[in-house]
C-alpha cells in the first residue's frame, strides 16, 4: 500500500511537470492558463505541485487551452 501511495505521489508530480513545461512553451503564466480554460489559478498550480488528482476531463480542458493532446501530458 504505501508503494502505491508513493508510486502516486511520484506520477502526478511528473505531470505536473509536464504541464508546466507545455504551459510555459506557450509563453503562459499558471493565471493565463487558468483563464483559457475557466479555472481557479489556485487549481492549476495543485496540478502542477503534483497535489490534486485531475480528471480525464480536466486534463482534457487544460490540453484544449494549451491546444496540445491529452496523450502530451503523459510525455515524460
Amino acid at each position: 500500500m504505501i508503494c502505491s501511495i508513493v508510486q502516486k505521489q511520484k506520477y502526478l508530480k511528473k505531470l505536473g511537470q509536464r504541464v508546466v513545461e507545455l504551459r510555459t512553451k506557450k509563453g503562459w503564466s499558471q493565471r493565463d492558463l487558468a483563464f483559457a480554460c475557466d479555472k481557479e489559478p489556485q487549481s492549476i498550480e495543485r496540478i502542477e505541485n503534483g497535489k490534486s488528482n485531475p480528471t480525464a476531463f480536466y486534463l482534457k480542458e487544460l490540453a484544449d487551452a494549451l491546444e496540445v493532446s491529452v496523450a502530451d501530458f503523459f510525455n515524460f
